[in-house]
């Protein structure tokens, strides 16, 4: 039986002749499998919404509330989906307000084809009314960008967006198309790129680099893995899982590596970084091998690089040249996917098993656990705690849920202490560190796995940057479940003011409005929690709802995030308090 996508493509290929830029543009859309996209109409890409309205029953458009709602539903769905987010939006504001978006997905790579309207090419230069120069302002950002000036260049153009976008380490690419060359006539013919000239995704693996690097693997009487992103976007999960089973390697994740391995599984020894785990971040200053599989040494996650596992040999499984030896010296660089060269290196490693070495690990949870864990997710104390919020959400969902969260206090509670099962389980905004990311992304993870329960977990302060996204979930009545952490602060920063500026609370205090009833306004169920007592019924409430739900839990104002590694120190001076 037919997929909805193959009927898509089926049609899709047969389709030729004469026709409209603006209708190419969608025959190219259809062509590439999107049933999805996200945008905001305006003048100057009015004639491809013309079109878009004719096949409605072919390629949903979603509209959103803002153009960066946009860039992150599209986000959000490719988190979650595995595909290619698409959004579009006419040229200027409109472009510009896809800016944050881009560059998140830039940083994080998340495949994106963004498509901007742009004025008559006659026009270009001259300062035309919402004329702006989204090609040079979106360089530094994009992965690649091209404007179209002439109808017949777009199936070409489109094609290229979306191999670029997907292949390799992915990323977002905005082609900008001015109005006449959505109004010209071509001849349509598409056919999916299959490669571009000077631009090779995946380099080659050398053989030598896996007998060297298994030669370490095999020697190492103090091995540690720090897996990211890379695993999840590779697909490599099950290669991931089958390389540290064999070798029994203690395995540490980045935030963006969250879920590639399951939070529970024996050798998965918790979060590296800033606000990640005591014994994986004080141990990497003590391991002699250091596994990097699919990440990028974030400066979060080394805190100083001069006192960053100096005593280890360094092993970068990695697909993106670029990234080798930027930021920590690789003695063996294994270039390719990791999902084939964990693969390869598989039958080259001995099953071993590190069971001293990986007490070490468990030696320093159990400190954690009392200074730190017990408290946040059984707090003595009458107010809430937020981990006691994700503990709630952790027995409603069984770790099935996609977790979104946004960015502050709350996403490192929700990384730290959400509990995953499977992978892309986990989406948040990464290197850029975008508040407001979360409300629009957990409407695009929702819509890229429909089957998925999908929770929210937002700050007072950034889902006030996007709150009118609540008028796209009343529109189109995706059930997602939104739980807003509300301390009346701008937590994260208030932490930091108050540990090193004598807690001179600048401009950090929230005075916020009812939520619950600007929730109720969109005609969303919605709840406010204030007390222990009330709680887990209402969590058990809001997974249960078939609807959109919100949920605010109003949590204490004062509460700080630990463990910490402070800016510019050694991991080794990870905080407990």
């Amino acid at each position: 039986m037919e997929t909805h996508t193959q009927t898509i493509e089926k049609e899709s290929k047969e389709t030729t002749g004469i026709m409209t830029g603006a209708e190419a543009v969608i025959h190219c859309l259809l062509a590439e499998g999107v049933d999805l996209i996200y945008g905001y109409p305006g003048g100057a890409i009015m004639p491809v919404y013309d079109e878009l309205y004719k096949f409605q029953d072919k390629l949903h458009h979603v509209l959103t509330r803002h153009e960066q709602g946009a860039t992150h539903a599209a986000q959000g769905y490719a988190r979650a989906s595995g595909k290619v987010g698409v959004a579009i939006a006419t040229s200027g504001p409109g472009a510009t307000n896809f800016v944050t978006g881009i560059a998140d997905a830039q940083i994080d790579s998340t495949p994106l084809v963004c498509i901007t309207g742009q004025v008559g090419s006659h026009l270009l230069g001259s300062d035309a009314f919402q004329e702006t120069d989204i090609i040079g302002i979106s360089t530094p950002i994009t992965k690649w960008n091209h404007q179209v000036t002439k109808a017949e260049d777009i199936p070409s153009v489109l094609a290229k967006a979306f191999y670029i976008a997907r292949s390799g380490r992915p990323g977002p690419v905005l082609i900008d198309i001015t109005k006449d060359a959505q109004f010209g006539e071509l001849d349509f013919k598409y056919s999916k790129c299959k490669g571009v000239r000077s631009y090779k995704p995946v380099p080659e693996t050398d053989p030598n680099t896996l007998k060297e690097a298994a030669k370490l693997i095999n020697d190492a009487k103090k091995p540690m893995i720090v897996f990211g992103q890379g695993v999840i976007l590779g697909e490599a999960e099950t290669e991931l899982k089958n390389f540290v089973e064999k070798t029994g390697i203690p395995s540490a994740w980045t935030i963006l590596g969250l879920s590639a391995l399951p939070t529970a599984h024996a050798l998965n020894v918790g979060m590296v970084g800033m606000h990640g785990n005591y014994g994986p971040n004080k141990l990497t200053n003590e391991c002699d091998l250091l596994l990097a599989i699919g990440m990028r040494f974030d400066d979060r996650v080394t805190g100083n690089l001069e006192t960053y596992a100096k005593q280890a040999k360094i092993i970068h499984f990695e697909i993106d040249p670029a990234e080798v030896n930027k930021n920590v010296k690789a003695d063996v660089a294994v270039m390719g996917n990791v999902k084939n060269t964990l693969a390869q290196i598989l039958p080259m490693v001995q099953s071993n098993s590190h069971n001293a070495w990986l007490q070490e690990f468990k030696d320093f949870d159990a400190i954690e656990y009392d200074k730190v864990i017990k408290e946040e997710l059984h707090p003595s104390k009458e107010g809430l705690s937020m981990g006691e919020v994700l503990r709630g959400i952790n027995e409603e969902t069984k770790g099935d849920a996609i977790i979104v969260s946004d960015v502050g206090q709350h996403q490192m509670i929700a990384c730290r202490y959400a509990e995953f099962v499977k992978s892309k389980s986990n989406v948040t905004s990464g290197g850029l560190g975008t508040m407001g990311f979360a409300l629009p992304a957990a409407i695009g993870a929702k819509m890229g796995a429909p089957e998925r329960e999908v929770v929210a977990i937002i700050g007072d302060g950034g889902y006030q940057m996007t709150i009118q996204e609540l008028g796209t979930i009343f529109q189109t009545r995706v059930p997602v479940k939104i739980v807003v952490l509300n301390n009346d602060f701008l937590g994260m920063v208030r932490q930091w003011q108050q540990l090193f500026f004598d807690k001179r609370y600048a401009s950090t205090e929230m005075v916020n409005p009812d939520f619950v009833t600007i929730a109720k306004g969109y005609h969303i169920e919605a709840k406010r929690v204030t007390k222990r007592e009330e709680l887990q019924t209402a969590i058990n409430e809001m997974i249960a709802s078939k609807e959109p739900y919100f949920l605010e839990v109003c949590v204490e104002k004062e509460n700080n995030v630990f463990p910490m590694i402070p800016t510019g120190a050694s991991v080794s001076d990870i905080r407990l308090e």
